[in-house]
């Protein structure tokens, strides 16, 4: 089997297939939950290798990743002992950001150019969140995308953060200095990623 790293046949077919189920969820606008993050963790990594089978699908602090620890770049990643609560502070918050934007956004409305900023912003909190965190073992900043993607469908834009290969526009300093609590460059970035996807 290709390895999960690999830019393989398979992992195009399993991203594809996540993205697929994301983009029917955004347009029902359900609610998103951390069993989502690890259900698309399992098909994103299935049919290849990780480089332990048993973090497939969950998280580090729990049975038998108890003791595994990260690190993002140069940046140590939370502590295994603490991605339970921040990653459960983590589906409050968001619960609370698509509340709100749901009540402020019809389904199919035509965006104001405060809403595309909100979205955006949630698109960057979101991932930045996850990536700060980095619940799982290995596969954080496709599941990262794969967040920011949700919150872009769900409120009428695309897909637009590109899933494989890494994007550009400055993503892995942006990704960077979200170990530094700095979401800014996120925002920047995602929305030069927009404006490209939309242009091209």
């Amino acid at each position: 089997m290709p390895d999960w790293d690999e830019d393989s046949p398979r992992l195009r077919q399993n991203l594809k297939q996540v993205l697929t189920a994301i983009r029917a969820q955004a347009a029902a606008r359900g609610k998103l939950r951390l069993t989502d993050a690890k259900t698309w963790h399992r098909v994103m990594m299935a049919g290849l290798t990780p480089p332990d089978k048993t973090m497939v699908g969950r998280f580090r602090g729990t049975d038998p990743l108890t003791s595994v620890e990260i690190l993002v770049g140069s940046y140590p990643g939370v502590a295994a002992a603490e991605v339970a609560a921040q990653t459960t502070q983590f589906e409050t918050t968001l619960g609370q950001i698509t509340q709100h934007l749901d009540a402020t956004i019809a389904p199919g409305a035509t965006l104001t150019p405060d809403q595309l900023t909100a979205i955006i912003e949630a698109c960057a909190w979101v991932h930045a969140e996850w990536v700060r965190i980095h619940p799982f073992a290995n596969g954080n900043g496709r599941t990262a995308r794969f967040w920011a993607n949700a919150i872009a469908m769900r409120y009428q834009l695309p897909p637009f953060i590109r899933l494989r290969p890494r994007p550009n526009f400055g993503y892995d300093i942006a990704s960077g200095e979200t170990m530094l609590g700095h979401r800014k460059p996120t925002i920047v970035t995602f929305r030069r990623m927009l404006d490209a996807f939309l242009e091209g």
